[in-house]
């Protein structure tokens, strides 16, 4: 019975399957479900992604494992909706991915030797996939980087496809000089011109300061992401502290703040 299948705990990926069906099922299910479409549901599978690099920063395991299993949802949701309109099914997009590793991995399940570099590697993963993008008729060098990525995500990987084809500056030098003439012409912009202006210099700055990133081989993503990090751990050390002079941030001012984030970080560095 389908009954039988929804409370088997050892059921494994059939069972959150058919919970699915069930939830989705235009007569029986949960109206929300119902009522849920593709863009609906998109923001909650990008969000519930960032949700498990969360996790994985915070060293949190067992978080971990509860937001894999709201990733694996998203799939299962997004193919649910997928089944019901007729454009794949779950069974499809399993094939597609397996049928995909295999192919990009011939050192691992064809006759390619293993004996290769990383960087080697790297460039053989790239070259399958752009075969792959040509063969879905996708001949420019940036076709294939998704729109709805992050923007400084989409920065970083536009600016890597167009490094590929030789459009890059040869070193961090000049990537550094054209933050400085791009921090420059964000001042004039300013002091000068209209907020859309500004906005478009500010841009400009940041898509750069991606590239600079890249150059020093890091993930400009992540790097905020840790600077995030960084600044909600020291600000909630400054607020601590003010807890225990009886006052909260709004009760401060800058100038204690400020002190209060000094000491903060000093105290940061004796820990390491």
């Amino acid at each position: 019975m389908v009954d039988d299948l929804i409370h088997d705990r050892n059921a494994g990926i059939e069972r959150l399957l058919e919970i699915m069906r069930r939830l989705r099922d235009p007569e029986t299910g949960c109206p929300w479900d119902i009522e849920q479409n593709f863009d609906t549901i998109a923001p909650y599978t990008i969000e519930e992604a960032y949700e498990v690099a969360d996790a994985i920063q915070r060293g949190d395991w067992q978080e971990l494992e509860g937001e894999l299993g709201d990733l694996l949802l998203q799939t299962v949701y997004h193919t649910a909706m997928g089944e019901e309109a007729g454009h794949f099914t779950f069974e499809t997009v399993v094939r597609a991915i397996s049928d995909k590793l295999v192919a990009r991995h011939p050192h691992v399940f064809g006759d390619a030797s293993r004996d290769k570099s990383a960087d080697q590697q790297t460039a053989d993963w790239e070259a399958i996939k752009a075969s792959e993008r040509a063969g879905k008729a996708q001949q420019g060098t940036l076709d294939g980087v998704a729109i709805g990525l992050p923007a400084l995500l989409r920065a970083f990987k536009l600016q890597k496809r167009a490094a590929r084809v030789g459009f890059d500056w040869p070193s961090t030098r000049e990537v550094l000089d054209k933050i400085t003439e791009e921090a420059a012409e964000l001042v004039e912009a300013r002091d000068r011109l209209t907020q859309q202006e500004v906005e478009e210099e500010f841009g400009d700055l940041l898509f750069v300061m991606a590239n600079l990133g890249r150059h020093l081989g890091l993930d400009p993503e992540a790097a905020l992401r840790a600077a995030n990090a960084k600044f909600t751990r020291r600000f909630e050390g400054v607020e601590a502290l003010l807890a225990e002079r009886g006052k909260t941030p709004v009760q401060s001012d800058l100038q204690e703040m400020d002190a209060l984030w000094d000491a903060v970080k000093a105290s940061e560095r004796q820990e390491m």
